[in-house]
């Protein structure tokens, strides 16, 4: 899973990236200090990893992981070549989400590009600008069909005329993800990479000395983004960013006397994987138990070829257990012995939090 940031310059991007990286990206009270995308691979927490660790008797444990790209403050303009952000927008075309950080709060001594904190507006200003990037990058695509559509090719002038209905879409400022495509139609959208088609995840900045049940700002931001299916998540960037830097038992206590109970990396990734409908299985042995991130109603073999394309192409079945049974049995041979362990086909869904052992020959 790949997660794409954006915002304003000076919102708390790159704090929030090192807060979730640990990455220690550059941090600087001026517009356009992230010259270059920064990028970092996080791994997903996940609990029951450690409980499946002590079931099958190891102590590697390898989970699955997602892939952050922080790139350059965006500014109104920025479509068209303003500030630095045009040239950063394509590291984000083909991530699987979109994660908008908006600040919801005032600080004299770090500079705000806007003329008063206002996250809608601010929010608004990026949509826009993702908008007119996508109208470009779709008019781009236009004329190349166009060419290719002499021929009367019948795939070729599907495509257009859905573009021709999609620039439309857009061009009513309208993203690309409320745009609905026939059936027939719904196989281009995702060769497309629209920027505005991906699922977005709104992550509010606000001090660590804020009321996020009685924050003006943060309820108006909740409730204007609610009817347009955004999910807006209170982070605290600065304070995640400390947290980030210490070790695990001095991460524990700093959250606790916080009163942090739920870190903004573990609200991202479980909104991420919900919004875009992603699940993890798990395979294991004596050497490591690993995880493994799938989109919800893959098949079997489709999620053995996660692992590797061989399981994939010689799968014969799969030897299936749900992670709570496997935990209360104690061991894979125990399940088994209390016909808790299924043996599934070709056509078996792949569930979370399946414990898994495929057989296969190639």
């Amino acid at each position: 899973m790949k997660i794409g940031i954006v915002g304003l310059p000076n919102v708390g991007k790159s704090t929030l990236f090192n807060a979730l990286t640990g990455a220690r990206a550059l941090v600087a009270n001026y517009a356009f200090a992230t010259i270059h995308p920064n990028m970092g691979v996080v791994p997903v927490p996940d609990k029951r990893l450690a409980a499946l660790a002590k079931v099958v008797g190891t102590e590697t444990l390898i989970p699955a992981t997602v892939e952050f790209v922080d790139i350059a403050g965006l500014v109104k303009g920025a479509s068209r070549g303003e500030g630095l952000g045009n040239q950063f927008l394509s590291h984000i075309r083909e991530v699987d989400a979109i994660l908008h950080v908006v600040r919801c709060f005032e600080d004299e001594n770090i500079v705000y590009v806007g003329d008063g904190i206002d996250p809608i507006a601010d929010y608004r200003t990026i949509e826009i600008e993702l908008i007119l990037a996508d109208i470009a990058h779709l008019e781009r695509r236009q004329a190349k069909l166009t060419k290719q559509a002499k021929g009367h090719a019948a795939e070729v002038l599907s495509e257009l005329a859905m573009i021709e209905r999609l620039l439309l879409h857009l061009n009513d400022e309208k993203p690309a993800r409320s745009f609905i495509p026939s059936d027939a139609e719904l196989h281009f959208m995702p060769q497309l990479h629209l920027l505005t088609s991906k699922p977005v995840l709104v992550a509010a900045n606000v001090k660590e000395t804020s009321d996020i049940i009685n924050d003006a700002l943060l309820i108006e931001l909740y409730e204007t983004l609610v009817h347009e299916n955004v999910i807006v998540l209170p982070v605290y960037a600065s304070i995640e960013a400390e947290i980030s830097e210490l070790n695990e038992e001095e991460r524990s206590a700093f959250r606790e006397e916080m009163g942090i109970q739920e870190t903004g990396l573990s609200r991202i990734i479980s909104e991420g994987y919900r919004v875009l409908g992603r699940i993890s299985f798990f395979t294991g042995n004596e050497k490591e138990v690993h995880a493994w991130t799938i989109r919800e109603g893959t098949t079997a073999p489709k999620a053995a070829g996660a692992i590797h394309s061989d399981f994939e192409r010689g799968f014969i079945r799969a030897e299936v257990v749900g992670f709570d049974e496997l935990v209360k049995a104690g061991s894979f041979n125990a399940a088994k012995g209390l016909g808790l362990v299924r043996s599934e086909g070709k056509s078996y869904v792949v569930r979370d939090g399946d414990y898994i052992i495929f057989r296969f020959n190639v």
